[in-house]
């Protein structure tokens, strides 16, 4: 056998072996999450049984996945959720990942205006998986996660009014969920490695510099408060539930604030600190919940039988945008993203294609 051919059939060993370990992701059990095993789609639960190793496959641990489910459910009946209208003043943009070519190693970062006009691919390699995207503070730049090896997953910012590129990380293993603080100056994000086989919470400079775990948290999918003086997470409390906790930037004063049965860990905090969203159910079951900031007074916001999650303020804090199902619920293809006020009025869908459309971030 020549060299090519080798090479070919190792290839397609390779990519078979990946198709069959791909289950349910977005829509698989909070309990048991299966690990995404290609550089891979939004929603958030971490790996309990990572197996622990170093082959050659890509072990990619993923709060945030989105694979298409084995046996989705029937789909609902109802009407078309309508698209945002002028006097609902959506403002800012939404950042998110696109899932163009309906599979998850090839997903890219785009932007739209916030009333779901001006949409913009930003990421341009088609074989490499882009995702976790955030807006910065001042809109001028976006930072996302994008796959480079094995067992790296790389941070980048990616400036809106050039397209050029920086790598902001070193090879510090799977980072992944980026945001950059109110102050512009730090960037919260969690990092996975094969050798500690656990999810934490870490903060660099701006430019990268200075990459250091905040410490002792153990945790995913952090967010900053409005101040910059602490950082919102989701963990696994000594129950065994996955919940919500703050921590003083410097690791000090953690606390618990929410208490959901089925937390997966996309969350926000509103601009002016005085509410929280997030998300919780069983697969195919999500839905949106908002909360005072200190836990109390939680309640739905998004209408049931949707599937919603990864939810996110608008700079206004009048809006929550988020992805769900409502049009094409059961389809694995089908999450669109929708916007919905804070109150849980109006409703509306920013957008409507053929592929999943997921982790949105509101900005300027």
């Amino acid at each position: 056998m020549n060299r090519s051919n080798w090479t070919t059939n190792k290839f397609t060993l390779f990519l078979t072996f990946i198709l069959i370990l791909f289950s349910a992701g977005c829509n698989m059990p909070a309990s048991a999450p299966t690990p995404d095993l290609f550089a891979t789609l939004q929603a958030s639960t971490p790996l309990t049984n990572f197996p622990a190793a170093a082959t050659e496959q890509i072990v990619t641990p993923d709060p945030q996945q989105h694979t298409p489910n084995s046996s989705p459910p029937t789909p609902l009946s109802g009407g078309s959720i309508p698209a945002p209208l002028p006097t609902d003043g959506l403002t800012g943009h939404i950042v998110f990942t696109c899932q163009m070519f309906k599979t998850q190693y090839a997903e890219q970062v785009c932007i739209m205006n916030a009333d779901g006009t001006g949409f913009r691919r930003l990421t341009t390699e088609n074989g490499v998986r882009h995702f976790y995207p955030s807006l910065a503070p001042d809109g001028k730049s976006v930072l996302y996660s994008s796959f480079l090896e094995a067992n790296v997953y790389e941070i980048y910012e990616y400036d809106l009014a050039d397209g050029s590129v920086d790598r902001l990380t070193n090879k510090l293993g799977i980072a992944t969920a980026p945001e950059i603080s109110p102050d512009g100056n730090s960037v919260t994000f969690t990092r996975w490695t094969v050798a500690s086989n656990q999810y934490q919470v870490w903060l660099m400079n701006r430019n990268g510099d200075n990459p250091r775990r905040v410490p002792q948290i153990l945790g995913w999918d952090p967010t900053w408060s409005p101040s910059g003086e602490q950082i919102l997470f989701a963990a696994t409390d000594t129950d065994g539930t996955n919940q919500l906790f703050a921590v003083d930037k410097n690791g000090k004063n953690q606390y618990r604030i929410s208490d959901l049965p089925s937390i997966r860990g996309r969350n926000d905090w509103s601009p002016d600190g005085q509410s929280i969203v997030t998300y919780s159910g069983e697969p195919w079951h999500r839905e949106v919940y908002i909360m005072n900031a200190d836990g109390s007074g939680t309640h739905q916001l998004t209408p049931t039988g949707g599937n919603s999650q990864g939810p996110s303020f608008s700079p206004d804090g009048q809006w929550v945008v988020f992805t769900g199902y409502f049009d094409k619920y059961g389809d694995d293809h089908g999450c669109e993203i929708y916007v919905i006020r804070v109150d849980g009025s109006d409703l509306r869908r920013l957008t409507n294609n053929d592929y999943c459309d997921y982790q949105p971030r509101w900005g300027p």
